[in-house]
């Protein structure tokens, strides 16, 4: 269930929680399934979050090779990697 469906859960929840009065169809009560819908639908829409909130993560990592090599050919190689969204800490 994506964050579209669990706004939607939510609104038809609310619809028949609030707007409809004191329907009943066969034994049902229509408040009682709005509040069960927007009960799913919060859920649905905070496990989305958790699942899908990860994934939208950028990492960036520098790589910077410097030419100027001492006598002996060894490269020095300085590597960086940042996780959270891209920005270097400060």
């Amino acid at each position: 269930m994506g964050i579209g469906a669990s706004i939607f859960l939510i609104a038809v929840g609310a619809i028949l929680a609030f707007a409809v009065n004191d329907t009943e169809i066969a034994g049902l009560d229509i408040a009682v399934i709005g509040y069960i819908l927007i009960g799913a639908g919060i859920l649905g829409l905070i496990l989305t979050m958790l699942v899908f909130g990860p994934r939208r993560r950028t990492s960036v990592e520098q790589r910077r090779v410097y030419d100027e090599r001492p006598a002996d050919g060894t490269v020095v190689e300085e590597r960086r990697r940042y996780d959270s969204g891209g920005n270097p800490p400060l």
